[in-house]
């Protein structure tokens, strides 16, 4: 008895014991970059096995102060694009260890980058089964860019990020892997800082497809890095909201130590890269003729010289980083002012950031983040798929042969076009955009035990949008002579609850173990209210003042998403890693019968290249790392239902003055499901030449099933169609990313990578074979077998050799149906980077994109080249008699005319930057830097710009050019000092 309560007390006295033997130790040294010996503020250091670390301060001194009992550890430095440092470290009697100066190579070819996969597991590239793309602060920041999308341009394989329009803050389209929906957003997820974003594009008026994406509230100076997770396999663990990809974004945080101050200021000048040829058609004595062919009393005029204009732009940035004990903050500031190249266009941004890291006890920290920002935006109408007012829709619709500008006398505008005179259109009309956002969350992290860390995430994102369109009493625009205004207002609110438990634990010396499990609440609320009306009072601007209204809209949303899931990743011997995962998720906007769905995920990787027979056959000495990788899972998409499009809705309605409920004509689907996206996914990784040379190879197989699509509807039933499960998509390709270093050294580096990526898509379920894609001039269309939303028009009649044929007056034939007339998607898509550092000071970058075999629909050219109009230089050709008569009203109707070819080459980005050390005034560094940006373009496109799309971000309707502000060249200049 005696015994057992001895022994019971010494068991419970063992800990005391332990800790009596543990010694406060103090660490300390600093960190430099070992090309330029820049310090390294925000390098990690911790000790391996333990939560004990610190991170260097803005100077890249570090003090780490641990009780540990005396013995061997192994100290581990790590940072985002640097090769990890290890230094074994004695703890003995001498309590202070002073490890000076600790240089860091860079890790240019990204070979031992940490990533964030799914749910906030810190991991290294070499143990994931897929492939995962991060852009880093430089890049971002050096590209010149507005948004955070448009400046991943380029930088991603597998990525397709294009530009719709010219405007300010014209919309941007990402595309990941193809289209893994039709009806519904083929966008990915955004998530910062593990808080969900929207990044909608509503259209509340109509400006003509430049609906600006709402990461453009964003200011790409406050990220620190973008991870980007590209298919199924990888984005299982989101769930029914994966289909698409994901985009992780991490803002900057602050660093222990005095304060780390940075001030940017940018002045940026836009100008047209190119114009249309315009229609000046002359006769043999230079007398101008009419689009009849007479001659003319006056001269032609080219109306792009009144409407467009060299822009400037300014953009001023501040943040304050630092910390001291354990705290730690990062706050920021910035305003934002850019001109549009049309003429009373401009996009105004102010953003706020607060990041605030507080350490609450040696196993528990809080992460708070807040954004805010107010956008406003002068807007004019130019083109779309719904209205004919605009300044360039002016302008396409001529004829170009009278003065556009007001009679100096009576102020009065010549409505000498068949729509609205372009200069009336810029002067006069008031088209406007606000939005006030707010994004904030906060992380509670704990680390109760060793290995085991447990952190929940609340995160909120709401925002409103303000839009209001007006058009005086007494303009030339069709239709609206007596006046036009609107109101239209957006209220959003999204919230994310996430808790995640992750477990660490070496198994046995050569088995190490990975285990997540965690759940997520998601709640999303929409409201949209709009009101017009006609026939407006002379001095009148509200909406009321108008007599004629249109029927008041309103809309409501709310959707609710639950979410449990569980992942295990077992390492054996650091060279074989093998993850499971499965996520349970059910959304309120499907019926309970399909509520609940899995999406399970495997996948792994083999470091062959530290197998003992890669080593002993001399292999590794040119081949430094080889690794073999495989995932296979599944994802969900529900973008493209309704949050309550499972019912029968009624309309309301007014009749004979009281209200009313109309049935809609689409008929419920309670038993609907998300539409299911399978990928297999192979790929390598391989580093060559000591390190100098990577290469990141992808083959993937991505099939999306269940499909929802509208189908027609029995005429008894009382609906004309309904939605359902009923086709499937089909994404196969390849992703090659190739990244060196032919130079590097302490005088000079210079690093070069090449993206490439080819993908083919194909649709099947389409009810009768085809579809008309609705808002597309009945000009595209889903059809089995093909890609999604080829053109699908009349083309030309052709004789059994290919040739066009023609009748007796020379003019072409129309083929009798409709048939495919071109494709929108490209077969590939590239970049090549390159990047020259000359010492400290020198910074050279250019990145030139590459598109190829996309087919553009010139709508442009197709209207100003019809004789009523006769805008363009191709009628100029017809009234000049270098074509037959009547040539262009003949081809007006066939459209496959219309089709060119979108391939572009273009140079996205160059830049050059000095940098200054003066060491005066408190200054660490001051850069001046020069960016351009879209420069020059190779292509044998006839209208402005291949790169443009006048439906916006919409899926299914891609590459269709009417009259859109053409992308400009940009030239940046800017100042950065660093305190």
């Amino acid at each position: 008895m005696k015994k057992g309560i001895l022994s019971l007390a010494c068991l419970l006295l063992l800990p005391i014991a332990v800790q009596a033997q543990e010694v406060a130790y103090t660490i300390s040294g600093m960190l430099v970059d070992e090309r330029t010996e820049e310090p390294l503020a925000g390098a990690n250091i911790s000790f391996e096995n333990t939560t004990i670390g610190t991170s260097a301060d803005a100077d890249g001194h570090f003090e780490l102060t641990a009780q540990l009992e005396p013995g061997a550890y192994n100290l581990q430095i790590t940072f985002i694009g640097y090769r990890r440092v290890e230094r074994e470290i004695n703890l003995g009697d001498e309590q202070e260890i002073t490890l000076g100066t600790i240089e860091l190579r860079q890790d240019v070819i990204g070979s031992e980058e940490v990533v964030i996969t799914g749910a906030s597991v810190l991991t290294s590239k070499k143990q994931i089964g897929n492939s995962i793309s991060t852009v880093n602060a430089d890049e971002l920041q050096g590209s010149g860019a507005t948004q955070i999308d448009q400046a991943l341009a380029g930088k991603i394989s597998g990525a397709l990020i294009q530009q719709n329009s010219g405007n300010p803050a014209g919309g941007i389209s990402v595309r990941l892997r193809g289209a893994g929906t039709f009806l519904g957003q083929a966008s990915p997820l955004y998530i910062v800082d593990g808080v969900i974003v929207n990044n909608d594009s509503p259209e509340l008026i109509d400006v003509g497809g430049t609906a600006t994406n709402r990461l453009v509230d964003l200011n790409p100076e406050d990220i620190e890095r973008i991870e980007v997770v590209k298919g199924a396999a990888a984005a299982a663990l989101y769930g029914s909201r994966a289909n698409n990809g994901v985009v992780q974004i991490f803002t900057k945080r602050g660093t222990s130590g005095k304060p780390e101050i940075t001030y940017s200021s940018k002045v940026n000048i836009d100008h047209v890269r190119k114009t249309l040829d315009v229609n000046m058609a002359m006769n043999d004595q230079g007398q101008f003729l009419d689009n009849s062919g007479n001659v003319m009393d006056g001269k032609r005029y080219d109306f792009q010289d009144f409407i467009f204009r060299t822009a400037m732009g300014t953009d001023q940035y501040l943040s304050i980083g630092g910390g001291s004990g354990d705290t730690r903050y990062f706050m920021s500031g910035s305003y934002k002012n850019n001109q549009g190249i049309v003429k009373a266009t401009n996009f105004e941004r102010a953003t706020a950031r607060l990041n605030l890291d507080q350490a609450l006890a040696d196993w528990a920290d809080i992460s708070m983040k807040f954004n805010y920002s107010n956008s406003r935006s002068n807007e004019i109408p130019n083109g779309g798929l719904n209205s004919s007012y605009g300044a360039l829709t002016g302008f396409i619709f001529g004829p170009n042969t009278v003065d556009p500008r007001p009679d100096p006398v009576s102020g009065e505008y010549p409505n000498n076009t068949v729509l609205a005179n372009p200069l009336e259109v810029i002067d006069v009309y008031d088209f406007n955009q606000e939005v006030n956002r707010v994004l904030g969350g906060a992380t509670l992290t704990l680390l109760p035990l060793e290995g085991l860390s447990i952190d929940h995430t609340l995160g909120i994102d709401t925002y409103s949008q303000v839009a209001t369109a007006f058009i005086p009493n007494g303009t030339s625009a069709p239709g609206l002579t007596t006046g036009f205004g609107r109101r239209s207002e957006r209220e959003f609110f999204q919230i994310n609850n996430d808790l995640n438990l992750r477990y660490q634990k070496s198994l046995t010396p050569s088995i190490e173990s990975t285990s997540l499990l965690g759940g997520t609440v998601q709640y999303e609320k929409t409201a949209t209210t709009g009101i017009q009306a006609e026939e407006f009072t002379l001095g009148s601007r509200v909406v009321t003042g108008g007599a004629d209204f249109d029927q008041p809209g309103e809309f409501r949303s709310e959707t609710v998403i639950y979410g449990v899931f569980a992942q295990q990743t077992i390492g054996i011997n650091e060279r074989y890693f093998v993850t499971g995962a499965g996520r349970f998720d059910a959304s309120s906007v499907f019926g309970k019968s399909e509520r609940w769905q899995f999406f399970p995920k495997v996948s792994g990787s083999w470091l062959v290249s530290e197998e003992a027979f890669w080593q002993r056959s001399g292999i590794g000495e040119a081949v430094s790392s080889f690794k073999l990788r495989a995932s296979l899972g599944t994802s969900g998409g529900q973008t493209a239902i309704g949050a309550f499009d499972r019912f029968n809705l009624f309309n309301p309605s007014s009749v004979n003055g009281r209200s009313a409920l109309l049935p809609s004509t689409q008929r419920g689907a309670l038993n609907v499901k998300p539409e299911r996206q399978t990928e297999l996914e192979l790929g390598l990784d391989a580093n060559f030449l000591s390190d100098r040379l990577t290469l990141e190879f992808t083959y993937y197989n991505q099939k999306t099933e269940d499909l929802l699509l509208f189908r027609t509807t029995a005429p008894s039933t009382g609906y004309l169609s309904q939605l359902g499960n009923f086709g499937s998509l089909d994404n196969t390709g390849f992703e090659v990313l190739l990244k060196g270093v032919p130079v590097n050294n302490n005088h000079l580096q210079w690093t070069s990578t090449v993206t490439f990526a080819a993908n083919e898509n194909e649709i099947r379920g389409i009810e009768g074979g085809v579809i008309i894609i609705p808002e597309s001039f009945s000009q595209v269309a889903a059809i089995n077998g093909e890609p999604l939303g080829v053109f699908y028009s009349d083309a030309f009649e052709r004789d059994a050799s290919g040739n066009i044929v023609k009748d007796e007056d020379a003019l072409p034939v129309e083929a009798e149906g409709d048939h495919i007339i071109g494709d929108p998607n490209p077969d590939w898509n590239g970049s090549f980077i390159n990047e020259v550092s000359i010492g400290r000071n020198w910074n050279f970058r250019a990145q030139l994109d590459v598109t190829y075999g996309n087919d553009v629909f010139n709508f442009t050219e197709r209207l100003g080249s019809l004789g009523a109009f006769g805008t363009m230089k191709t009628y100029e050709r017809e009234l000049e008699g270098d074509l037959p008569e009547g040539y262009n009203a003949r081809v007006f109707g066939i459209f496959e005319n219309w089709i060119e070819d979108g391939s572009f080459v273009k140079l996205r980005e160059m830049s050059a930057s000095y940098t200054l050390y003066p060491e005066v005034l408190g200054l660490r560094s001051l850069r001046f830097s020069v960016i351009g940006r879209n420069l020059f373009s190779i292509d044998s496109y006839n209208g402005y710009d291949p790169e443009t799309n006048v439906a916006g971000q919409r899926t299914a309707v891609r590459g269709f050019d009417f009259v859109q502000v053409p992308i400009p060249r940009s030239i940046i200049f800017g100042v950065t000092a660093n305190f």
